[in-house]
């Protein structure tokens, strides 16, 4: 039996991140409330964190947990303290080139943290635990457009396969213990309050500074850049609809998206990818600026093109990506002009 009620608050984690922190503003808004858990890390700039945070406090319905997700005595405490209808956890070391210089921070948040997580999550009989995983759990596949379908046992940068272990605990856990799990495949997001080590914000701080940008690939990339109320519109959908065991499903022909067990996998996408030097152009036309580009060939651990294939999430929960590149960057400049006084 679930511990749960309606009016328990909803435990967000990276709440001071970019796509918790709105997350918990659009949860805020519609009158639920939110706990949100950060550690505050400063793998990119503390102060832009601070001031998320700063504007989820302006809500009585907000309350903040300074606790790190490696740290299990203090995730127990916190857990002993507060009841949680739904847990939507965006916590994660981020960033698949930082994977190749610390590959010790993604065990530590990513996979302990999911697991000290999740075995809380199962104590608590949440009604729903949503995760974050990625679009780069893709790897290596090359059939477009990806879809959760597909077979993705080969990934290319660490990153991707802490995400990938991320979705095998919690199909375990759907299956050992009837935990509702759901997994969500975030494509490229861009928006106001994005990270600085996000192409839009990269970019644009350049640009801006007479910088030359660093394009990589020669320009070859194709991203499926996902606006950041497209995503939250996509994960409160999902997080209010918790799955069930599909009876259809069958390990002689098996479905990685779904289960037997209360288990799904969902890509959030724009479906549309874009070129990057398309999106390069869309910024240089919002700031009325050209780019001095610096061609230069792909990353290790990078990926030619991503383009999510949204048909289960759609059929399921009605998401339909409604913003445009130029509208969704045009919103972009106009929160980074106005944070930074450009």
């Amino acid at each position: 039996m679930n511990n749960s009620k309606s009016n328990d608050p909803w435990l967000v984690t990276g709440a001071a991140g970019f796509i918790g922190f709105h997350t918990s503003r659009a949860l805020l808004a519609s009158g639920t409330p939110v706990v949100g858990l950060d550690n505050l890390n400063d793998y990119y700039d503390v102060t832009l964190k601070e001031a998320r945070l700063a504007e989820l406090q302006k809500d009585a319905n907000f309350r903040f947990a300074k606790v790190d997700l490696s740290d299990s005595e203090e995730m127990r405490r916190l857990f002993d303290s507060e009841r949680f209808n739904r847990i939507v956890h965006l916590a994660a070391q981020a960033g698949v080139r930082y994977s190749l210089e610390n590959p010790h921070a993604y065990i530590s948040s990513n996979i302990v943290g999911f697991q000290n997580l999740i075995d809380l999550a199962r104590d608590a009989k949440v009604e729903h635990f949503v995760f974050a995983s990625s679009s780069s759990v893709y790897g290596a596949n090359t059939k477009l457009p990806f879809s959760v379908s597909d077979n993705v046992d080969h990934p290319v940068s660490l990153y991707a396969a802490s995400k990938k272990s991320n979705e095998l605990i919690a199909h375990s856990y759907a299956h050992l213990y009837g935990l509702p799990a759901t997994g969500l495949r975030f494509f490229t997001v861009y928006g106001p309050w994005g990270r600085p080590d996000m192409s839009a914000f990269i970019f644009t701080k350049k640009i801006l500074a007479g910088e030359p940008i660093d394009v990589f690939n020669n320009g070859d990339h194709m991203r499926d850049f996902t606006y950041i109320d497209d995503i939250v519109d996509g994960v409160i959908r999902v997080a209010k609809r918790p799955p069930t065991g599909d009876p259809s499903w069958t390990g002689e022909a098996p479905d990685p998206a779904m289960s037997k067990a209360p288990y799904r996998i969902y890509n959030i996408g724009n479906n549309k990818p874009v070129k990057l030097m398309e999106f390069i152009e869309t910024i240089e036309h919002a700031l009325d600026r050209k780019a001095e580009k610096n061609f230069l060939p792909m990353q290790l651990g990078d990926v030619p093109a991503t383009f999510a294939n949204i048909d289960h999430i759609r059929k399921d929960t009605g998401f339909e990506p409604r913003t445009s590149i130029t509208e969704g960057i045009g919103r972009f400049i106009d929160w980074y002009r106005d944070y930074y006084s450009a």
